[in-house]
C-alpha cells in the first residue's frame, strides 16, 4: 500500500479515500507497452510513494516513487473535482508518453527561492499598515481561504482537510489579516523534510493569492516574505514554486525577489479543471471574451458543451449540446424574452411593475424641467438623477441638494438618455441580488472605490495604484476615472488631489458603488434576509426574467428592509464568485448537463450549504 501522509497520521490509500467519491478513467493496466523491458528500480531513501492531501488535491512526491507505474495509479485515483499534481518525478515525459489520453506535462514554470545565507536582500520580511500575516486558525479562516480560491478561479478544498493540514508540522497555512478583521490572502507551504526526511532539505509553496478586492498593495509580497520567514527558522535550504508560463506578472514579481527558474516539471491528469491546459485550442475568439463571457464559455466547456465565439467584442456566444443551440450574450440569453428586456431597460417601466406587484421602490418622477421638479425636489429632499435608460453608472448624479444642482444633473442624464428619472436619495448599502430561474443564487453588497493612506502617495498616485489593481483583478473591466466627480468626493472629504493621505486613513473618491469605475463586490449571500430573498424571487415573477440582477439599497443585508432601484437584464456572473452563478446559468440553458463537482461550496441564502 502506498502512504499518504496528510495531517500528521500515515494512513494507507484505502483508508484515505473512504468517504471521498473517486472517478477513474482510462484503460487502466500497466503503462509500459507490451514486451517493453521494465525500468529500473531505483530505491528512494526514506519513505516511498509519498503522497500529500492539500484539500484541493494531492501532491505526488515523484522522487519518492520507486517505479512511474505507482506515479500512474496514483494520479488515476484523483478525486472527482480535486487537482493532483506530481512534481519531482524523474522523466515525466516518459510517463506522459505512455498514457497520453490521461496524462499531459504542465505548461508551468517551476522557481526557486534560496533560503538562509543565500536568500535574496529583496525577501525580506516586509511590513504594510493594518495587515498581520498568521497561521490559519480555524473553520473560519478555512472559509475565507476557499473564497478567496473561488473568486480567483482556483479549485476549492474541504474546511476539515484545511484546518487538520494547518495543525500539522507539514503544513504552514498562512492567512493575511486586514484591520478590519476580514481575511484578504492566504499561501500554503509545505516542507519537505517534515513530510518525507527530504535529503536536499527543501520546502514548496502553493496557492498564493489574495483577494483583488480587499487587499492592500503589497499583500502577496508580504505573505511570501512571511513564509520564507518561516521556513528559514526550520533551516530549510530552498523553497520551489509553480507558476503558468503565462503568467507574466507574477513571474516578473519572483524573479525580482531573487527566484531563479530550475527545469523541473509538473504531471497532471485530464480532467475538466485541467481541460485549457491541454484541449489543443480554444475555440477561436475565446481570447478577446470578456469576463462575463468567458466564465460561461468555461462552464459551457466543463460539460461538454460546444462553444462558438460568435461575436468576442460583444461578448455572444453559440452553445451546442445535442440537437439543443442557445445563442447568449454574457447572462442574456434566447430565454429571455424582448419584453422581459424592454421592462429592465426602462427605469420607469420597471418601477411601474414592482410597484404593482406591492414592493417597494423608491418615489421618483420622470423630469419635466418645470417647477414640478423643483416642488418634488423640495418635497422628498435630497435626490438621484439618472437617464432611464443605460448602464454602467453612466450620467447618474447623487445628492443633488439644490435649484441649480437639479438643472445640471438633468443636462448631463440628458447626455445619454432623453428621458430622465428623478428619485428620492434613499440612505443604506447598495446590494445586488442575482435570481436565475426565480431562485436567489447570490447576493452581494457593492461599495465605491476608494483608497488607503500610506503616508507616502499622494490621492492621485493612490487612486492610479488602486486603478491598475482592480484593472488587473478585472481583466480590464474596472477602473477608477480621474475626472470632475472623483475631485468632487476628494474635495468634500477636506483633501486636495496633491494631498498625501495619512498612513491607514481611508478615503472614498466615487459616490456611486458601479464596478466599472471602480467600486469593489463583497459577497454577503449567506447574510441575505429571507424578507429580501423572497422579495427579489416576486421581483422576477412580476418582471417575468429567467436571469436578472436587482439593485436595492437596504440598511443590511440581513435586516428586512429594502427599497428595488433597478434590474439589469444582463448581471455580471463573474462579480459573484464563490457563489455558483456560471453553473446555474448554464443549468438553465442545459438542465440535462451536470456541474463538475465542487469540494467546497459556499452557504447559500440565509446561511443554507
Amino acid at each position: 500500500m502506498n502512504e499518504t501522509l496528510a495531517t500528521g497520521t500515515a494512513r494507507t490509500d484505502r483508508e484515505r479515500v473512504l468517504g471521498r467519491r473517486r472517478e477513474r478513467i482510462g484503460p487502466g493496466g500497466d503503462p509500459v507497452a507490451p514486451g517493453a523491458a521494465p525500468e529500473p528500480r531505483r530505491e528512494p531513501a526514506g519513505p516511498s510513494d509519498v503522497v500529500l492531501d492539500c484539500g484541493w488535491g494531492r501532491l505526488v512526491f515523484g522522487q519518492t516513487f520507486h517505479e512511474q507505474i505507482a506515479v500512474a495509479q496514483v494520479l488515476r485515483s484523483e478525486a472527482a473535482g480535486a487537482r493532483d499534481i506530481c512534481i519531482y518525478l524523474r522523466d515525466p515525459h516518459v510517463l506522459v508518453s505512455r498514457l497520453p489520453d490521461e496524462l499531459f506535462i504542465d505548461p508551468s514554470l517551476t522557481y526557486r527561492l534560496p533560503l538562509g545565507e543565500r536568500r535574496p536582500e529583496a525577501t525580506e520580511r516586509m511590513e504594510i499598515p493594518g495587515l498581520v500575516v498568521r497561521p490559519l486558525r480555524d473553520a473560519d479562516d478555512a472559509d475565507a481561504v476557499n473564497r478567496i480560491y473561488a473568486r480567483n478561479g482556483m479549485v476549492t478544498a474541504p474546511v476539515e482537510v484545511l484546518v487538520d493540514n494547518a495543525g500539522t508540522d507539514r503544513f504552514l497555512h498562512l492567512v493575511a489579516e486586514a484591520s478590519t478583521g476580514e481575511v484578504v490572502g492566504t499561501i500554503t507551504g509545505v516542507d519537505h523534510v517534515a513530510v518525507f526526511g527530504d535529503r536536499e532539505n527543501g520546502a514548496s509553496l502553493w496557492c498564493l493569492t489574495v483577494d483583488f478586492n480587499t487587499a492592500p498593495p503589497g499583500t502577496g509580497q508580504a505573505l511570501l516574505t512571511e513564509l520564507a520567514d518561516r521556513l528559514d527558522v526550520r533551516g530549510r535550504a530552498f523553497v520551489d514554486l509553480s507558476v503558468l508560463a503565462e503568467n507574466s506578472g507574477a513571474i516578473r514579481l519572483y524573479e525580482r525577489l531573487g527566484f531563479h527558474r530550475t527545469g523541473t516539471l509538473c504531471v497532471k491528469r485530464k480532467n475538466p479543471i485541467n481541460e485549457r491546459l491541454f484541449l489543443p485550442a480554444t475555440p477561436a475568439g475565446y481570447d478577446e471574451l470578456n469576463p462575463y463571457a468567458r466564465i460561461v464559455a468555461d462552464e459551457a466547456m466543463r460539460r461538454g458543451i460546444r462553444v462558438e465565439v460568435t461575436d468576442a467584442h460583444w461578448g455572444e456566444l453559440r452553445l451546442t449540446n445535442g440537437g439543443r443551440t442557445i445563442v447568449t450574450r454574457e447572462s442574456l440569453s434566447e430565454l429571455t424574452s424582448a419584453v422581459a428586456m424592454s421592462r429592465c431597460d426602462d427605469k420607469r417601466v420597471t418601477r411601474r411593475i414592482l410597484t404593482e406587484a406591492g414592493l417597494s421602490v423608491p418615489r421618483g418622477r420622470t423630469a419635466t424641467g418645470d417647477a414640478d421638479d423643483l416642488a418634488f425636489l423640495t418635497d422628498v429632499g435630497p435626490v438621484v438623477v439618472k437617464p432611464a435608460r443605460g448602464e454602467q453608472g453612466n450620467g447618474i448624479t447623487v445628492g443633488v441638494r439644490t435649484a441649480e444642482a437639479l438643472a445640471t444633473a438633468v443636462e448631463l442624464a440628458r447626455r445619454f438618455c432623453p428621458d430622465v428619472l428623478v428619485e428620492e436619495l434613499r440612505a443604506g448599502e447598495d446590494l445586488r441580488v442575482i435570481v436565475i430561474d426565480h431562485e436567489v443564487v447570490a447576493a452581494a453588497v457593492r461599495r465605491p472605490a476608494q483608497i488607503t493612506g500610506d503616508g507616502v502617495h499622494d490621492v492621485t498616485e493612490l487612486i492610479e495604484r488602486q486603478s491598475r489593481r482592480r484593472a488587473a483583478a478585472t481583466g480590464g473591466e474596472s477602473r477608477i476615472p480621474i475626472d470632475e466627480m472623483t475631485r468632487e468626493v476628494v474635495a468634500e472629504a477636506g483633501h486636495r488631489m496633491h494631498d498625501v493621505l495619512p498612513e491607514g486613513q481611508v478615503l472614498a473618491v466615487r459616490r456611486t458603488a458601479n464596478l466599472h469605475t471602480g467600486g469593489t463586490i463583497h459577497d454577503v449571500t449567506a447574510e441575505l434576509h429571507p424578507a429580501i430573498a423572497t422579495a427579489c424571487v416576486a421581483a422576477s415573477r412580476a418582471l417575468d426574467i429567467p436571469v436578472t440582477g436587482l439593485d436595492l439599497l437596504v440598511p443590511a443585508p440581513d435586516q428586512p428592509e429594502h427599497v428595488f432601484i433597478e434590474a439589469n437584464e444582463r448581471p455580471g456572473l463573474a462579480n459573484h464568485e464563490p457563489q455558483p452563478t456560471a453553473e446555474r446559468f448554464v443549468d438553465l440553458l442545459f438542465p440535462g448537463t451536470r456541474a463538475p463537482q465542487r469540494l467546497w461550496s459556499p452557504a447559500g441564502p440565509g446561511g443554507v450549504a
